[in-house]
């Protein structure tokens, strides 16, 4: 009963005996292999992350656009699915308002905070005309701060579907008429 043994070692028959008998019985345990699910780790690019901080970093510059721009300056965009008719309307204030905006006083951080949530908000309370009050700018430095805020955060929004400075019986030049896709 020696043939699981080692050969360099010389086992007697006792040895073997005494050990058995010190064991007991012993039963072979079968170990079932368990799969263990494993999830696949999120990706994690470094480029990714680095592209995205600079496209932040580059959306919250001041463009070459946006530093010639003044407080006199007429702010209009058109996407070119929107019919010319209905932005000659909204040019025209012949559009009715249905909420309102307005960011005086406003630091340009919070100022964008409080804009994308403002849209946001119209959007689910189906108002798809509202106007945003930037004011002129005429205490700013350089060029009007939240007018040119506002002028890039509503050019880079999909739900953006078009955007003139208000006639002047509704703001003028200080604020902006804004007309948003249908949900």
């Amino acid at each position: 009963m020696q043939k699981n043994l080692p050969p360099d070692h010389d086992y007697d028959e006792d040895d073997a005996a005494l050990f058995r008998e010190a064991i007991g019985d012993v039963r072979r345990i079968e170990i079932q292999e368990q799969t263990i699910p494993r999830t696949k780790p999120v990706a994690d690019s470094k480029m990714f992350r680095r592209d995205e901080a600079e496209a932040l970093r580059d959306s919250r510059s001041v463009s070459a656009t946006e530093a010639y721009l003044n407080s006199a300056d007429e702010l209009s965009y058109r996407r070119p699915e929107i019919p010319e008719k209905w932005f000659k309307q909204l040019k025209r204030g012949q559009i009715s308002i249905q909420d309102e905006l307005d960011l005086h006083h406003c630091r340009a951080v919070d100022a964008e905070v409080f804009l994308k949530q403002f849209l946001n908000q119209a959007r689910e309370e189906v108002h798809y005309c509202v106007r945003v009050i930037h004011g002129k700018g005429l205490r700013s430095e350089s060029a009007p701060v939240l007018k040119a805020l506002v002028d890039r955060v509503l050019r880079h929004r999909g739900d953006v579907l078009a955007f003139n400075s208000a006639p002047p019986t509704q703001g003028g030049t200080g604020a902006v008429l804004v007309l948003l896709a249908r949900q």
